[in-house]
């Protein structure tokens, strides 16, 4: 099989570390270790820890060619998929044995799709994406790249999500809301209307909280 690299030590990390293992026998790759900003002294969960992002030049020489990204936030995560291709990696995409994907349904590279997520007929998600724990992402829904789908987070029918935007766990919206590039949708947060680019919003229904970032 071939080597894997986890690019984030953290929480996220691990879930990629558990969500590869769960794929059992039919998990196309060996996770051959981690890296951070901060890299821990001692293994992750049995993963051995490489260094920090600096390594990769030299693991790319040694036959390492495929990255997957443990970075929550969504900007920093899309940087970090600039440098690393510009090195000459690539970027499996990734999906939890219990997740449910219609056939229909596409994902782009890099995209993580975690346990339990229910993702609908003819729904679109772009590169690099979050499909976190328990969300469900209807169909015809458009996903844009580098964007986080919280756990538990309910999109219906026809909605549309902009590059890197986060909605909250538990967050929630109607059929075809909008929400811009960048935006926030906090926790709990019923969306009815549309949300601009940057905005941040929260509260039942959702209302303007500033800006993000």
């Amino acid at each position: 099989m071939p080597g894997l690299l986890i690019l984030g030590a953290g929480g996220h990390g691990r879930s990629l570390i558990e969500l590869l293992r769960a794929q059992g026998a039919g998990c196309h790759w060996d996770i051959a270790g981690l890296l951070d900003a901060n890299p821990p002294a001692a293994p992750v969960l049995g993963v051995p820890v490489m260094g920090t992002e600096a390594a990769l030049p030299a693991l790319w020489q040694q036959g390492l060619r495929h990255v997957v990204l443990a970075i929550g936030h969504n900007a920093t995560r899309l940087a970090a998929a600039a440098r690393l291709r510009a090195l000459g990696f690539d970027f499996p995409t990734l999906v939890h044995p219990s997740a449910i994907l219609a056939a229909s349904a596409s994902l782009g590279e890099g995209t993580v799709v975690l346990p339990r997520v229910v993702l609908g007929a003819g729904a679109r998600v772009g590169a690099f994406a979050i499909l976190n724990s328990g969300c469900v992402v209807e169909h015809d829904a458009e996903i844009g790249e580098g964007a986080h789908i919280a756990p538990g987070a309910v999109l219906p029918g026809h909605v549309s999500v902009g590059a890197r935007a986060l909605l909250g766990a538990g967050s929630c919206c109607v059929v075809g809301a909008r929400i811009g590039a960048d935006a926030v949708v906090a926790a709990g947060a019923a969306v009815t209307q549309e949300v601009a680019a940057g905005a941040m919003v929260g509260g039942v229904p959702a209302r303007a909280l500033g800006k993000s970032g």
